[in-house]
């Protein structure tokens, strides 16, 4: 392959691949366990939930193919086996673990929060370790995505405790000023 002229040193687009190809196996885990809560998912909110995150693997395997690509547009190759991912991830796979609707919810939060995290530290070393500015750029997008699909997934359970069975628990329940 011709070598790449595009401002960056061979050690900094490596340092930012290295970067990338874990906030592409975190996506992937990430997308592993939407897909599995998304087809074990039961209870009063399984419809709401299911089509939630039908929406959220689909963006998430969107995101898998972006920042693969961005990987290859720095002349790196992504991690692509399974065991690629789980060496190089920051999130934790379940196996064997079925938990309720509000745990499942409960588990996605925590992952999307984990990986906003990282990504707000890596968009940090891109820019100020790496001089990547054009990868901070695309990793500020990517961060505002699992924030959102974060904010929606606390909503969902923000206010009460869902129970599998059906059951609804009050938890201190908020309501709008005013009413």
């Amino acid at each position: 392959m011709r070598k790449l002229n595009i401002g960056l040193t061979e050690e900094q687009r490596q340092g930012v691949i290295n970067l990338l190809n874990q906030d592409l196996a975190d996506a992937y885990l990430l997308l592993v366990k939407t897909k599995k809560f998304h087809w074990d998912v039961t209870g009063p909110q399984f419809r709401t939930l299911h089509l939630l995150w039908e929406e959220h693997y689909q963006a998430l395997t969107e995101t898998i193919d972006s920042v693969a690509e961005r990987v290859r547009t720095l002349g790196g190759y992504p991690v692509g086996t399974m065991e690629g991912f789980l060496k190089v991830a920051s999130l934790k796979e379940q196996p064997g673990n079925v938990p309720t609707a509000t745990e499942m919810v409960t588990l996605l939060v925590d992952d999307h929060e984990q990986v906003i995290r990282n990504l707000r530290e890596h968009i940090d070393q891109c820019s100020e370790k790496f001089h990547d500015e054009g990868t901070a750029d695309f990793l500020t997008g990517l961060m505002e995505g699992h924030e959102e699909m974060a904010w929606m997934l606390r909503s969902f359970i923000e206010g009460q405790g869902l129970q599998s069975d059906g059951n609804q628990n009050a938890v201190g329940v908020k309501t709008a000023v005013g009413v």
